[in-house]
């Protein structure tokens, strides 16, 4: 009901759990998937790690009730494009589906001060981390100059303040972040964001 009024939005298909959506995405090809976490046999966050792993996929926004940080994680590592929770005005929800069929990522802000807790948390001082040196192994594979780009994705900036920062053009930014996410196979920024902060590096 909410995005069916809308004129730019058209819903193609509907799923009743995670299993179903291979074949329902095979079948309506839609720009975006609305996606729960609970559902029977397949959750949402396996059935978005299978989405987003095949050729070509559809941008996947997540709508829940659970907000666990683990949870809000592993759907954006997973590559999701945003993560609302259910109780989202309608008209945010609209406007986040649209973010997201346009390649923009979109939390809730419930969903952004969990994530800015867990990369701002200390990382543990005793051992090696595994996460972290797979983190640092993927990002040794940049140049110095995608390497900067890549910390100041992490950092939060926008597009406007990395040309400002760095000294190059909007358009070549643009480019370098393009560059990052097929290097690095990536879906977006919050991804490379992730890794950042997984190695370390802000």
């Amino acid at each position: 009901m909410i995005l069916g009024g809308m004129p730019d939005i058209r819903v193609v298909g509907e799923a009743t759990d995670g299993a179903e959506v291979p074949a329902a995405v095979e079948a309506y090809a839609p720009d975006v998937v609305l996606m729960d976490i609970r559902m029977p046999r397949v959750d949402g966050l396996t059935a978005t790690s299978a989405l987003r792993a095949a050729p070509e996929p559809p941008e996947v926004l997540v709508l829940t009730t659970f907000d666990a940080d683990e949870q809000v994680l592993r759907a954006l590592r997973a590559g999701a494009g945003g993560f609302l929770l259910k109780d989202t005005p309608p008209a945010e929800i609209v406007a986040a589906v649209r973010r997201v069929a346009a390649g923009e990522a979109t939390l809730s802000p419930a969903v952004t001060r969990k994530l800015i807790a867990h990369v701002t948390a200390p990382m543990p001082a005793a051992g090696p981390d595994a996460r972290q040196d797979r983190a640092l192994r993927r990002l040794d594979t940049l140049t110095p100059r995608e390497r900067e780009v890549a910390v100041a994705l992490g950092q939060g900036r926008t597009n406007a303040e990395i040309s400002a920062e760095l000294f190059m053009s909007v358009p070549t930014v643009k480019a370098y972040v393009s560059r990052l996410l097929t290097k690095l196979e990536l879906n977006n920024r919050v991804q490379v964001a992730l890794l950042v902060h997984d190695a370390g590096l802000v």
